[in-house]
């Protein structure tokens, strides 16, 4: 059995070889095509090699799996085999289900690093972090080890536990982390109403509905506000991306014409452009638009498409720079390969990769704390004032403008978010002002 195993595998590499050297090229065979059919012939030696002399017999699927992970894990950190389970997990993960800890990674500097924890996830109760570089999961280190081979190790049933290390800047030395795997189910859009007419969107991630999703949110802060909005904020911080097909979607929403995205690639399919239609246009409110160094991928799409058009003020730092498109493709066994088979560009022709989206107005997170006010001398400590015809009771700011809605304890201590806030309220006053004639 391992006998036949091992000669259609050879019989395969013959079959590849004779279409690189026939099949896919016309005419005399170039230089190029003499070097693959070697190369290729040297992976059949080796292969051949291991099976006959290795020290232990290796079944021929795991030997052709590393092979594959091999090639793969030489591209780039975006780039990865898939093995019948992941594959089938990555399927769901797109549905917003999976069971796991709730972080996306990647390589940086060939260290593996997270890129954001997820909301409401074991990672995110815990305190891991953006940035975080992990070095050991379990009792196995990561040095080396590819994306993939990190996933499988850090999924697995619920209510099983997984200690992770990791280093951070600012830590003496790694710092231990046992997590609960919960079977993890991200909401994508979350919506609030901040004050009366200023609206708050978060979306975590994009997934298959997150386009309707989002059309049913802002529908209800319409119906909390009156019927429209004076203003929105879109949070797009810690989203490690997703569905470009969403993003395009969610980008839409917002822009009534123009383009939203392109990306090239070295084949057909990969030259791809993305336009906005008119129909489903939100109204033309003011927008601002929340990114850090978590945000990524799609949502650098939505974030780049908006400023270049002119449709949102971006407020934050830098994005992830994450300006690669994948493509994920089925292969026989019910494993699947994820390939990075293009670069997108912003409606202007930029290149986010390994750049990032530059905010228009850079805003760090910080630690607000409420200070208390020093007692002051007023007039209505005077001796024999006079009341003011309203009563002496200062109003609450909600009384003086009528607003039933109040930005909560926990949104008042995010100051990127209170600076959004500020920044539409502002821009409501300023068009409300009156100007001399010139």
């Amino acid at each position: 059995m391992l006998a036949r195993k091992l000669t259609v595998v050879l019989l395969f590499c013959a079959v590849l070889t004779g279409w690189l050297a026939s099949g896919w090229l016309q005419g005399p065979r170039p230089a190029h095509a003499e070097t693959a059919y070697a190369e290729l012939q040297l992976f059949t030696d080796v292969l051949s090699i291991v099976r006959r002399s290795y020290v232990e017999e290796v079944p021929v699927k795991e030997l052709v799996y590393g092979a594959i992970d091999g090639m793969l894990a030489s591209l780039d950190p975006h780039s990865g085999f898939m093995p019948p389970d992941v594959y089938k997990e990555m399927k769901i993960d797109t549905r917003g289900e999976f069971g796991g800890l709730g972080i996306e990674i990647t390589l940086k500097d060939e260290i593996l690093t997270i890129v954001t924890p997820i909301e409401d996830t074991p990672a995110f109760r815990a305190g891991l972090a953006a940035g975080d570089r992990i070095l050991k999961i379990g009792d196995q280190y990561t040095k080396g080890m590819e994306i993939m081979g990190a996933v499988r190790l850090m999924r697995g049933a619920p209510g099983t536990d997984v200690t992770i290390a990791v280093m951070r800047e600012g830590f003496e030395k790694p710092k231990e982390f046992t997590l609960k795997r919960e079977v993890i189910k991200i909401k994508s859009i979350k919506a609030k109403t901040l004050e009366d007419g200023f609206g708050y969107i978060r979306v975590t991630q994009f997934q298959e509905r997150t386009a309707s999703d989002l059309e049913r949110a802002l529908e209800g802060l319409r119906k909390e506000s009156g019927g429209g909005l004076k203003g929105l904020v879109v949070d797009l911080r810690n989203n490690p991306g997703g569905l470009l097909d969403q993003a395009v979607d969610v980008a839409d929403l917002f822009l009534a014409e123009g383009l939203i995205v392109y990306t090239k690639g070295r084949e057909a399919d990969a030259q791809m452009e993305f336009s906005a239609k008119r129909s489903g246009t939100e109204p033309d409110y003011p927008m601002v638009v929340l990114i850090n160094g978590g945000s990524a991928s799609a949502s650098e799409i939505v974030a780049g498409a908006l400023q270049d058009h002119g449709r949102g003020v971006i407020l934050g730092v830098q994005s992830f720079g994450k300006g690669s498109v994948q493509t994920i493709l089925p292969l026989g066994d019910d494993s699947g390969l994820r390939l990075t088979t293009a670069r997108y560009y912003t409606p202007k022709g930029t290149s986010i990769q390994a750049k990032g989206i530059t905010p228009d107005i850079e805003v760090r997170q910080v630690e607000v704390k409420e200070a208390g006010e020093r007692e002051h001398f007023r007039e209505k400590d005077l001796p024999n004032h006079f009341g003011s015809e309203q009563g002496e009771k200062p109003a609450k700011p909600a009384e003086m403008n009528g607003s039933h809605f109040q930005v909560d304890a926990d949104q008042r201590g995010d100051y990127q978010l209170m600076r959004a806030l500020d920044l539409l309220k502002g821009w409501q006053i300023l068009q409300g002002l009156k100007r001399p004639a010139a």
